[in-house]
């Protein structure tokens, strides 16, 4: 039987699976502390990581909320505005502030 060709997976599954991991967490606590019971979380964050389903947006903005991080990181479609999305979610809002004011300069 020949096999099927791998999908890549989604921009949303990759980022889910790559924030994920750079917070340290297990699947199963990421989708607890979002709100999933604690009986399926694992494998449905699995699934959402895996490219197989995909989380409605209000459950992305509960992972957001719990990872640290903007909703607009999982979706957007250029690495490296996701890089500065990622960045500027870390910063402190001064620092927000500050560099919205060099943006502004550049423009």
């Amino acid at each position: 039987m020949p096999s099927l060709p791998l999908q890549k997976p989604s921009t949303f599954a990759r980022r889910l699976r790559e924030v994920r991991l750079r917070s340290e967490l297990p699947q199963d606590k990421l989708g607890v502390l979002a709100g999933l019971e604690e009986s399926s979380a694992s494998a449905r964050m699995s699934r959402y990581e895996n490219g197989i389903h995909e989380p409605s947006h209000k459950f992305v903005e509960a992972i957001a909320k719990v990872l640290g991080v903007s909703t607009a990181y999982f979706y957007c479609g250029d690495d490296r505005l996701a890089e500065i999305i990622l960045a500027y979610s870390e910063l402190p809002e001064h620092k927000r502030q500050a560099l919205r004011q060099c943006v502004t300069e550049l423009q």
